[in-house]
């Protein structure tokens, strides 16, 4: 009877459960959400009065940024460009201190700037135009034969004005006339093709330093250097992006605007370049305010000029 109320209670036990046929796959880790760099504020922009802006120059002897319009087409020949100066607070001080078809000046789509010797000199599809700084008369001009795109001006340590020809149609196809000229100053300034080359892929920027001129290029994501005779110097340094345009010298480092990567982007020659400045719709030729820290940024398409603090 032990042995049939044994086998009993076992029967009455409650089976054990066994383990699932397939166990519940553990939640998967989430990844953080990808947060995209917020675009700085900018500390000043300018908008009126600006039309096609494509290069800003501080002026340091008046406290003053001094922007060239182009107002229309880069390559019409159609005496309605002018030069705007304004004040770092934001104020107009002239909205056309040097205007096309006015008072003898001849001014189409003004570019690059640079001023030397109280003389502002303006970069203009085929020529080089001589203003006085102050009070915006026309004094000269040096013509660059067989240039459809005079596009940049660096006034180097030397007392030269260093030139570049980006070689576009007005269709921004290659023109074939892609140079690096050097013009010497002086009462008959004299100008001198440093580089000629087809292989130049649309020369842009320039900044020249005592020994190096470092260009940027429309058609190739790199910054180039070369010696004050023209001779390449070195391996070409990679970009972000192409689309090259103004090239400015910040301390030991280089800032180059690109429309491609629509940023400016900051390094060492034949190091890396990163962006510091982002979300901007066609960054063309930067001007750098030394006395407050700020990277003067055209706005080609948007009709704009911002200012941003960068050290």
């Amino acid at each position: 009877m032990k042995r049939l109320a044994l086998s009993l209670s076992l029967l009455a036990v409650p089976a054990l459960a066994g383990p699932p046929a397939t166990a519940p796959a553990a939640p998967a880790p989430t990844a953080p959400a990808k947060t995209e760099p917020k675009k700085p504020a900018a500390a000043v922009t300018f908008k009126e009065g600006l039309a096609t802006p494509e290069s800003v120059l501080y002026d340091a002897e008046s406290d003053t940024y001094l922007v060239s319009n182009i107002n229309g087409s880069p390559t019409d020949k159609d005496n309605n460009g002018y030069i705007a100066e304004l004040a770092p607070d934001g104020k107009v001080v002239a909205a056309k201190l040097i205007a096309g078809g006015e008072k003898g000046v001849t001014l189409n789509a003004p570019k690059g700037l640079a001023v030397v010797g109280g003389v502002l000199y303006v970069a203009d599809i085929d020529t080089v135009r001589l203003f006085d700084r102050k009070t915006g008369a026309a004094k000269g001009e040096v013509a660059v034969p067989g240039a459809s795109f005079v596009n940049d001006l660096s006034a180097g340590p030397d007392g030269k004005l260093y030139v570049t020809d980006s070689g576009l149609t007005p269709k921004f196809e290659s023109s074939g006339t892609d140079a690096l000229y050097v013009i010497e100053l002086g009462k008959k300034p004299k100008l001198k093709a440093l580089l000629k080359s087809k292989d130049l892929p649309r020369p842009n920027g320039i900044l020249a330093t005592k020994d190096t001129l470092y260009v940027s290029f429309f058609g190739a994501a790199e910054l180039r250097a070369f010696d004050l005779k023209g001779k390449p110097k070195g391996e070409p340094t990679k970009l972000p992006a192409g689309g090259g345009d103004g090239v400015l010298l910040l301390g030991e480092d280089i800032l180059v605007s690109s429309w491609d990567g629509k940023a400016v982007f900051r390094g060492k020659p034949g190091g890396e370049f990163t962006a510091i400045l982002s979300e901007l719709t066609a960054p063309a030729d930067l001007g750098y305010d030394s006395k407050r820290s700020r990277v003067l940024v055209p706005r080609f398409q948007d009709n704009l000029v911002e200012a941003f603090d960068v050290k």
